[in-house]
């Protein structure tokens, strides 16, 4: 069966919509949404049900951990432990925007979902669709790129359907996407060596040495 598509304002998402969505995520599907980077997949990371079905809808390696959107940088307390003061410093810069930065994960997320490293990768979307989801589902969702590993990265919900219209049953159609770049991932999870960019994306290198060197 294809993919159900509902249409939102990409800047002021109808409520009701919205709630539709999240209805849909909490009852544990796999639903695929814009964010300020690309579209991305969305389940609740304490369904281990719908995390296994993030991984085999992408044909994603299990070893790959599932970074998470949250809806601000106080839930990194509820998700995250030994958080370094770089970590706050560059959310108070950065976001809502296309960082993610990744820290040692706290004992209550599941290990599948960071695929058994100990740490978990965050970042609050500059996304008013993503982050009316969070609000609405009242918890973090999966924020890994809907599309199949390997394949290209989708920017509109047609380039998803196309590449996964009959493998997930709900798409929140948002628009195109504002960038065709990926966020930035900084590891902060080492406390002895640092921090470190393991991707450069729309944030580079030079301002995050700018905000915390």
């Amino acid at each position: 069966m294809s993919a159900e598509i509902v249409k939102v304002d990409a800047k002021s998402p109808n409520a009701s919509l919205i709630h539709y969505a999240a209805s849909r995520i909490r009852a544990g599907d796999v639903v695929g949404i814009p964010t300020d980077t690309f579209y991305g997949l969305a389940v609740d990371p304490v369904n281990l049900h719908a995390v296994d079905r993030v991984y085999e809808i992408k044909s994603r390696s299990r070893h790959k951990p599932l970074s998470l959107l949250i809806g601000d940088a106080d839930q990194a307390d509820d998700l995250a432990m030994d958080v370094p003061d770089d970590f706050h410093r560059l959310a108070h810069k950065f976001w809502p925007g296309p960082l993610t930065m990744i820290v040692k994960a706290s004992r209550n997320l599941p290990l599948r979902v960071t695929a058994n490293t100990g740490n978990v990768a965050l970042r609050v979307p500059d996304s008013a669709v993503a982050l009316a989801l969070l609000s609405a589902t009242g918890f973090p969702i999966t924020a890994t790129s809907a599309n199949l590993s390997g394949s290209a990265e989708c920017c509109t919900s047609q380039a998803l359907f196309e590449q996964l219209g009959e493998r997930i049953p709900l798409i929140v159609d948002g628009g195109r996407t504002p960038r065709d770049t990926p966020s930035t991932i900084v590891d902060m999870s080492n406390e002895n060596s640092g921090w470190r960019v393991i991707r450069e994306g729309a944030i580079t290198e030079e301002q995050i040495k700018n905000v915390i060197s």
